[in-house]
């Protein structure tokens, strides 16, 4: 009978040694992936975190170049504005020229008298008065 019991153990060993190698095979294919796994994501993630903050310049981007458009734009109107406002004094400065070189007391008088109205009325102070010499 012992001679049988030691075939039986030997033949369960050598299923145990057969299957020892497979079993070590197999774990480090998994671990194997499982690590091949975490890298790719983390490759992912660095690439969409890449991708986000490209994106985000982008944005910076077309916004500031939005900003300075806007700005030129403005700068222009103020310009305009001030062309014209400087063009209207300059003929309003002419014309009263032109009108007391002539003394047409009429146009004179009249002159005067718009333009106390005109200051009056901008003002807006109950308590202005004027003195008349």
């Amino acid at each position: 009978m012992c001679p049988s019991r030691s075939i039986r153990w030997s033949d369960s060993s050598a299923k145990k040694r057969r299957r020892r190698p497979n079993e070590i095979s197999v774990s480090a294919e998994e671990e194997f992936n499982i690590e091949k796994l975490q890298l790719v994501e983390a490759e992912k993630k660095k690439i969409r975190q890449d991708y986000e903050r490209k994106e985000k310049q982008v944005d910076v981007r077309k916004k500031i170049e939005y900003s300075m458009q806007l700005n030129a734009s403005r700068i222009k109107v103020l310009q305009a504005q001030d062309a014209l406002i400087s063009s209207m004094k300059e003929t309003a400065a002419k014309e009263i020229l032109h009108v007391s070189h002539h003394h047409n007391d009429h146009s004179y008088k009249k002159l005067l008298h718009d333009l106390i109205v005109q200051v009056l009325l901008t003002n807006n102070n109950p308590c202005d008065f004027v003195l008349c010499f």
